[in-house]
């Protein structure tokens, strides 16, 4: 049976999501399951979950744990990406100095000065997996699961022969929150989703066969239910189409709703919601909880997620076709939108491996919205892969949200300090 690799399985909530989903599957049992991570004792911890989980479930897995890359690559037949760089530190200066220049991110993982400055970090250390899988497990699939999606799958694509797929759950939870407005539940519905990573637009969506859009229009007049997705009903009421990502996150790509006191009141929610709320206090009770149900005190309660990953093995592994959204190159698949880019489409998974849908056209207006964040992405992947200080610059200087508050100097004296703070996590830009 195949082996899995799992790299940053030290990411310990997400970690356990994946295993509970892949460890439960009757078709993948004897498989082997080698988790890698820097952390040594986070990786000792979520090997020691992966075994409980087993043990519990009664599954048959091998699990190893492994602080050797290589050696868990070696003759892997999927390799699952789900790293960091830099850490909380790195994340800091990601929301710190733009801050000072008035620029308001809440997430900032995935565009804008954040989302760039993520990409130029982690498109290096992708790159020396993917190197590594062309030696010892070339025919493996790579699903990457790391922000910011776009950037990082493009540089994939780019520099390597790796075949990978971008793997979010945005697409999955949207649809989920869409039957939800309506007032119907998930399985009633259908959708066609196609565009970008975190800005992919839900071109058909109905219920029971028939189009739920006018009701999802008619809902958004309720102000209750309105206030639980500001930043995605203004779009959809503006632009025609319902979009993938949260309004937290939405809110950063475009640049209507973060560049005023009363804009960011009404609509953008928290500024560094992530560095500061998220990632900076992972919870004691929550390893706390994890260490119970690895001593047996606890039962480990395991419900079955949407994430991607384990139908894309099952799939692969028994030929029973499944349908995924994932992010891949665009050759051919949506029309206007820059052949070479990263763009979400609908996929179909068998035996023999990934296959995007031809999409076509998107909406005009949802393409010109894709193309204002795809501009980005390009300059942030040339940056990323040669070193390319301006590139950087220029790609902060794309960004909507930045152009919305920065005039062209604050945003090149923005990107100087950036660099100069994160340094350390960026090689390819300096020689010692």
């Amino acid at each position: 049976m195949a082996k899995i690799a799992m790299i940053g399985a030290g990411s310990v909530v997400f970690a356990k999501n994946l295993l509970g989903d892949i460890l439960t599957l009757p078709e993948l049992f004897g498989s082997t399951i080698s988790l890698m991570d820097v952390d040594e004792e986070r990786l000792r911890l979520v090997a020691a979950l992966a075994r409980r989980i087993v043990e519990q479930e009664g599954s048959c897995f091998e699990v190893q744990a492994t602080l050797d890359r290589r050696e868990a690559l070696r003759g892997a037949a999927y390799v699952i990406v789900m790293i960091n760089v830099g850490g909380l530190e790195a994340i800091r200066h990601d929301n710190e100095i733009p801050e000072q220049f008035g620029v308001k991110q809440c997430i900032g993982d995935t565009l804008g000065p954040g989302g760039v400055f993520k990409g130029l970090r982690l498109v290096p250390a992708i790159l020396e997996i993917c190197r590594d899988m062309e030696e010892l497990c070339p025919d493996a699939l790579l699903m990457n699961y790391s922000n910011p999606m776009a950037i990082i799958c493009w540089a994939v694509n780019e520099a390597t022969a790796v075949k990978n797929v971008g793997l979010c759950h945005s697409v999955q939870s949207t649809a989920e929150q869409l039957a939800r407005y309506i007032g119907a539940v998930s399985p009633e519905t259908s959708h066609w989703v196609a565009g970008i990573n975190h800005m992919a637009w839900f071109l058909r969506f109905a219920w029971k066969g028939k189009d739920a859009y006018p009701l999802l229009f008619e809902k958004m007049q309720d102000p209750e239910v309105f206030a639980k997705d500001p930043v995605r009903f203004e779009i959809m009421k503006q632009f025609g189409y319902f979009v993938t990502e949260s309004s937290y996150h939405m809110s950063e790509y475009v640049p209507y709703f973060r560049k005023r006191a009363d804009l960011l009141e009404e609509f953008g929610g928290p500024v560094g919601h992530y560095y500061r709320d998220v990632y900076s206090k992972h919870p004691a009770s929550h390893f706390e909880q994890v260490r119970r149900e690895i001593e047996g005190r606890d039962r480990i309660e395991l419900k079955r997620t949407h994430e991607y990953a384990s139908s894309i093995i099952r799939a692969m592994e028994t030929g029973e076709p499944a349908t995924i959204n994932g992010n891949t190159k665009n050759a051919g698949l949506v029309t206007n939108l820059p052949q070479g880019c990263c763009v979400e489409v609908p996929c179909l998974v068998d035996r023999n491996g990934i296959h995007p849908c031809y999409v076509g056209e998107l909406p005009p207006q949802c393409a010109a919205l894709n193309r204002s964040n795809v501009s980005v992405q390009e300059l942030a992947v040339k940056a990323a892969l040669h070193g390319d200080r301006e590139a950087a610059i220029h790609a902060v200087m794309l960004d909507p949200l930045t152009a919305s508050v920065c005039s062209l100097r604050e945003i090149r004296q923005m990107v100087d300090e950036m660099l100069a703070a994160e340094a350390e996590f960026l090689p390819q830009f300096f020689s010692y």
